[in-house]
Protein backbone atom coordinates (compact mmCIF):
# COMPACT_ATOMS: atom_id res chain seq x y z
CA UNK A 1 0.00 0.00 0.00
CA UNK A 2 1.22 3.52 -0.70
CA UNK A 3 2.70 5.47 2.20
CA UNK A 4 -0.17 7.93 1.72
CA UNK A 5 -3.43 5.92 1.41
CA UNK A 6 -5.91 7.31 -1.10
CA UNK A 7 -9.48 7.80 0.12
CA UNK A 8 -12.46 8.48 -2.15
CA UNK A 9 -15.33 10.35 -0.47
CA UNK A 10 -18.75 10.14 -2.17
CA UNK A 11 -21.18 12.59 -0.56
CA UNK A 12 -23.43 15.34 -1.93
CA UNK A 13 -23.08 17.66 1.10
CA UNK A 14 -20.48 20.31 0.24
CA UNK A 15 -19.86 21.01 3.93
CA UNK A 16 -19.14 17.35 4.65
CA UNK A 17 -16.81 17.11 1.65
CA UNK A 18 -14.85 20.15 2.79
CA UNK A 19 -14.64 18.90 6.36
CA UNK A 20 -13.52 15.40 5.35
CA UNK A 21 -10.97 16.72 2.88
CA UNK A 22 -9.45 18.89 5.63
CA UNK A 23 -9.55 16.17 8.32
CA UNK A 24 -8.20 13.38 6.14
CA UNK A 25 -5.53 15.49 4.45
CA UNK A 26 -4.24 16.65 7.84
CA UNK A 27 -3.94 12.97 8.82
CA UNK A 28 -1.74 12.11 5.85
CA UNK A 29 -4.41 10.73 3.52
CA UNK A 30 -4.74 11.61 -0.13
CA UNK A 31 -8.35 12.61 -0.79
CA UNK A 32 -10.57 12.62 -3.88
CA UNK A 33 -14.22 13.66 -3.65
CA UNK A 34 -17.38 13.04 -5.66
CA UNK A 35 -20.87 14.46 -5.11
CA UNK A 36 -22.85 11.94 -7.19
CA UNK A 37 -23.05 8.16 -7.33
CA UNK A 38 -22.13 7.75 -10.99
CA UNK A 39 -19.22 10.15 -10.58
CA UNK A 40 -18.04 8.16 -7.57
CA UNK A 41 -18.22 4.87 -9.46
CA UNK A 42 -16.24 6.31 -12.37
CA UNK A 43 -13.59 7.72 -10.02
CA UNK A 44 -13.34 4.44 -8.13
CA UNK A 45 -12.52 2.67 -11.39
CA UNK A 46 -10.09 5.38 -12.49
CA UNK A 47 -8.04 5.92 -9.32
CA UNK A 48 -8.37 2.59 -7.48
CA UNK A 49 -8.66 4.15 -3.99
CA UNK A 50 -7.53 2.33 -0.87
CA UNK A 51 -10.82 3.09 0.89
CA UNK A 52 -14.21 4.65 0.08
CA UNK A 53 -16.37 6.73 2.40
CA UNK A 54 -19.92 6.62 1.05
CA UNK A 55 -23.11 8.51 1.85
CA UNK A 56 -26.41 6.66 1.32
CA UNK A 57 -28.45 9.67 0.18
CA UNK A 58 -27.06 10.77 -3.17
CA UNK A 59 -28.89 12.87 -5.77
CA UNK A 60 -28.71 10.35 -8.63
CA UNK A 61 -28.88 6.95 -6.89
CA UNK A 62 -29.05 5.33 -3.49
CA UNK A 63 -25.73 4.66 -1.82
CA UNK A 64 -26.70 1.01 -1.38
CA UNK A 65 -26.80 0.68 -5.18
CA UNK A 66 -23.35 2.29 -5.37
CA UNK A 67 -22.13 -0.25 -2.82
CA UNK A 68 -23.63 -3.15 -4.80
CA UNK A 69 -22.08 -1.97 -8.06
CA UNK A 70 -18.67 -1.53 -6.43
CA UNK A 71 -18.82 -5.06 -5.04
CA UNK A 72 -19.30 -6.43 -8.56
CA UNK A 73 -15.62 -5.76 -9.25
CA UNK A 74 -13.72 -4.56 -6.17
CA UNK A 75 -13.24 -5.46 -2.51
CA UNK A 76 -12.01 -1.98 -1.53
CA UNK A 77 -13.11 -1.18 2.07
CA UNK A 78 -16.34 0.85 2.16
CA UNK A 79 -17.36 2.89 5.21
CA UNK A 80 -20.91 4.23 5.12
CA UNK A 81 -21.34 7.73 6.55
CA UNK A 82 -25.03 8.63 6.67
CA UNK A 83 -27.77 10.43 8.59
CA UNK A 84 -29.84 7.25 8.32
CA UNK A 85 -29.57 5.59 11.68
CA UNK A 86 -32.18 2.83 11.64
CA UNK A 87 -30.99 -0.72 12.19
CA UNK A 88 -32.66 -1.75 8.92
CA UNK A 89 -30.66 0.78 6.88
CA UNK A 90 -27.43 -0.35 8.52
CA UNK A 91 -28.14 -4.04 8.00
CA UNK A 92 -29.04 -3.54 4.33
CA UNK A 93 -25.87 -1.55 3.62
CA UNK A 94 -23.65 -4.03 5.45
CA UNK A 95 -25.28 -7.01 3.75
CA UNK A 96 -24.71 -5.34 0.36
CA UNK A 97 -20.98 -5.18 0.98
CA UNK A 98 -20.17 -2.21 3.23
CA UNK A 99 -17.47 -2.87 5.82
CA UNK A 100 -18.58 -0.39 8.45
CA UNK A 101 -21.25 2.23 9.20
CA UNK A 102 -21.12 5.58 11.02
CA UNK A 103 -24.03 7.94 11.48
CA UNK A 104 -23.82 11.72 11.07
CA UNK A 105 -22.84 13.70 13.03
CA UNK A 106 -19.73 11.64 13.62
CA UNK A 107 -16.71 11.85 15.90
CA UNK A 108 -13.46 12.57 14.06
CA UNK A 109 -11.37 10.22 16.20
CA UNK A 110 -13.88 7.41 15.79
CA UNK A 111 -13.91 7.87 12.01
CA UNK A 112 -10.11 7.83 11.87
CA UNK A 113 -10.02 4.70 14.02
CA UNK A 114 -12.51 2.93 11.73
CA UNK A 115 -10.43 3.96 8.71
CA UNK A 116 -7.24 2.56 10.25
CA UNK A 117 -8.93 -0.76 11.03
CA UNK A 118 -10.40 -1.06 7.52
CA UNK A 119 -7.07 -0.23 5.84
CA UNK A 120 -5.17 -2.68 8.02
CA UNK A 121 -7.63 -5.47 7.26
CA UNK A 122 -7.49 -4.65 3.56
CA UNK A 123 -3.68 -4.75 3.59
CA UNK A 124 -3.79 -8.24 5.10
CA UNK A 125 -6.18 -9.42 2.39
CA UNK A 126 -4.02 -7.96 -0.39
CA UNK A 127 -0.90 -9.77 0.78
CA UNK A 128 0.31 -12.76 -1.18
CA UNK A 129 -0.87 -14.91 1.70
CA UNK A 130 -3.44 -13.71 4.17
CA UNK A 131 -2.19 -13.84 7.72
CA UNK A 132 -3.17 -17.15 9.30
CA UNK A 133 -2.43 -15.97 12.85
CA UNK A 134 -4.83 -13.51 14.48
CA UNK A 135 -4.15 -12.03 17.91
CA UNK A 136 -6.67 -10.37 20.22
CA UNK A 137 -5.32 -9.70 23.69
CA UNK A 138 -4.35 -13.06 25.21
CA UNK A 139 -6.20 -14.93 22.45
CA UNK A 140 -4.27 -16.33 19.47
CA UNK A 141 -6.18 -17.93 16.61
CA UNK A 142 -4.33 -20.09 14.08
CA UNK A 143 -6.69 -20.34 11.13
CA UNK A 144 -4.53 -22.88 9.30
CA UNK A 145 -4.03 -25.31 12.21
CA UNK A 146 -7.53 -24.74 13.68
CA UNK A 147 -6.04 -23.98 17.09
CA UNK A 148 -7.11 -21.28 19.54
CA UNK A 149 -5.00 -20.50 22.60
CA UNK A 150 -5.61 -18.23 25.57
CA UNK A 151 -2.55 -17.10 27.52
CA UNK A 152 -0.61 -19.89 25.83
CA UNK A 153 -3.05 -22.68 26.68
CA UNK A 154 -5.22 -24.33 24.05
CA UNK A 155 -8.94 -23.56 24.22
CA UNK A 156 -11.16 -26.52 23.41
CA UNK A 157 -13.77 -25.49 20.85
CA UNK A 158 -16.36 -27.51 18.99
CA UNK A 159 -16.15 -27.56 15.20
CA UNK A 160 -19.00 -25.02 14.95
CA UNK A 161 -17.48 -22.77 17.60
CA UNK A 162 -14.18 -22.70 15.73
CA UNK A 163 -15.92 -22.04 12.41
CA UNK A 164 -17.75 -19.13 14.02
CA UNK A 165 -14.71 -17.54 15.69
CA UNK A 166 -12.62 -18.10 12.55
CA UNK A 167 -15.16 -16.25 10.41
CA UNK A 168 -15.37 -13.38 12.89
CA UNK A 169 -11.58 -13.17 13.27
CA UNK A 170 -10.93 -13.37 9.52
CA UNK A 171 -13.12 -10.28 9.20
CA UNK A 172 -11.64 -8.52 12.22
CA UNK A 173 -12.72 -4.91 12.63
CA UNK A 174 -15.58 -5.31 10.22
CA UNK A 175 -19.24 -5.24 11.29
CA UNK A 176 -20.84 -8.57 10.36
CA UNK A 177 -24.62 -8.79 10.38
CA UNK A 178 -26.44 -11.59 12.17
CA UNK A 179 -27.78 -12.79 8.83
CA UNK A 180 -24.38 -12.90 7.13
CA UNK A 181 -22.84 -14.83 10.04
CA UNK A 182 -25.68 -17.35 10.17
CA UNK A 183 -25.62 -17.83 6.40
CA UNK A 184 -21.85 -18.30 6.27
CA UNK A 185 -21.26 -20.40 9.39
CA UNK A 186 -24.43 -22.45 9.20
CA UNK A 187 -26.67 -22.22 6.13
CA UNK A 188 -28.64 -19.50 4.27
CA UNK A 189 -31.79 -21.24 5.47
CA UNK A 190 -30.72 -20.40 9.04
CA UNK A 191 -30.33 -16.67 8.39
CA UNK A 192 -33.19 -15.72 10.74
CA UNK A 193 -32.14 -17.90 13.70
CA UNK A 194 -30.61 -15.01 15.63
CA UNK A 195 -31.17 -16.59 19.06
CA UNK A 196 -29.25 -19.65 17.86
CA UNK A 197 -26.30 -17.38 17.05
CA UNK A 198 -26.55 -15.64 20.44
CA UNK A 199 -26.20 -19.01 22.20
CA UNK A 200 -22.95 -19.73 20.38
CA UNK A 201 -21.63 -16.21 20.95
CA UNK A 202 -22.28 -16.64 24.69
CA UNK A 203 -20.40 -19.95 24.64
CA UNK A 204 -17.43 -18.40 22.84
CA UNK A 205 -17.31 -15.44 25.20
CA UNK A 206 -17.18 -17.77 28.22
CA UNK A 207 -14.15 -19.48 26.70
CA UNK A 208 -12.34 -16.44 25.27
CA UNK A 209 -13.25 -13.29 27.17
CA UNK A 210 -11.72 -12.14 30.46
CA UNK A 211 -15.18 -10.95 31.47
CA UNK A 212 -17.93 -12.51 29.29
CA UNK A 213 -20.48 -9.99 30.59
CA UNK A 214 -18.30 -7.11 29.34
CA UNK A 215 -16.74 -8.48 26.15
CA UNK A 216 -13.73 -6.74 24.61
CA UNK A 217 -13.06 -9.14 21.72
CA UNK A 218 -16.43 -10.27 20.37
CA UNK A 219 -18.37 -7.00 20.55
CA UNK A 220 -22.06 -6.36 19.97
CA UNK A 221 -23.38 -4.04 17.30
CA UNK A 222 -26.89 -3.77 18.81
CA UNK A 223 -29.63 -4.97 16.48
CA UNK A 224 -27.11 -5.56 13.69
CA UNK A 225 -24.52 -8.19 14.54
CA UNK A 226 -20.97 -8.44 15.86
CA UNK A 227 -17.47 -7.06 15.41
CA UNK A 228 -14.28 -8.97 16.29
CA UNK A 229 -11.68 -6.66 17.81
CA UNK A 230 -7.98 -7.40 17.34
CA UNK A 231 -4.85 -5.73 18.70
CA UNK A 232 -3.91 -2.37 17.18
Amino acid sequence: MNSQPHILVIDDEAQILRALRTILSSNQFKVTVASRGEEGLALAAAISPDLIILDLSLPDMDGVEVCERLREWTQVPIIILSVRESERDKVIALDKGADDYLTKPFGIEELLARIRVALRHSAQNLGSQKSQIITAGSIVIDLALHIVTRSGEEVKLTATEFKLVAYLAANAGRVLTNQSILSRVWDPADADRVEYLRVYIRQLRKKLEENPDHPRIICNEPGIGYRFMVDE
